[in-house]
């Protein structure tokens, strides 16, 4: 049987600079019930709500830890779009989340995610995942890559000469 060619690498979409153009766009944030608060988001920084839904449990009755990282990169990711200039997007390369503290069915969760560095092609990103009581339930850091179309990515031609 003939080999297939291997499908291209997915590449993120080019951001919108606005935060809340950008929350509309969609996005798995949404389909897990967690939206971009642009009232308390801005430049350099992102906050993330939503409500703990039985879905969003584990085997536990707590809620699943894959919840709190999907919060955490979705507030760092977005402030770190927040800081994006025309041409330029991300992609998140690395994640580290800690978990502190268990949130159950019926609480509302708020992650603040902050630039703490912004160079020229890295991130750097720290989150707070607070709990409806003010009590911090996990805290994360995070790297995020950012390239520009007119460079394309390391060790490939720029995008314009494809």
């Amino acid at each position: 049987m003939p080999r297939r060619a291997a499908p291209p690498e997915p590449r993120p979409s080019r951001p919108l600079p606005d935060l809340i153009e950008a929350a509309r766009r969609g996005g798995f944030h949404l389909e897990a019930g967690f939206g971009i608060d642009s009232a308390r988001s801005g430049r350099g920084f992102a906050t993330v709500t939503g409500e703990v839904e039985r879905r969003h449990l584990n085997i536990n009755g707590v809620v699943h830890g894959g919840v709190y990282a999907t919060i955490l990169d979705t507030a760092m990711g977005a402030a770190v779009v927040s800081l994006l200039t025309e041409g330029e997007t991300t992609a998140t390369t690395s994640l580290y989340v800690e978990f502190l503290r268990a949130a159950r069915e019926g609480d509302t969760l708020t992650a603040r995610g902050e630039v703490l560095r912004r160079g020229r092609h890295i991130a750097f990103a720290e989150g707070n995942l607070l709990g409806g009581d003010g009590h911090r339930l996990s805290q994360a850091r995070g790297t995020w890559y950012i390239w520009s179309s007119s460079e394309g990515r390391p060790g490939q031609p720029p995008l314009r000469e494809r």
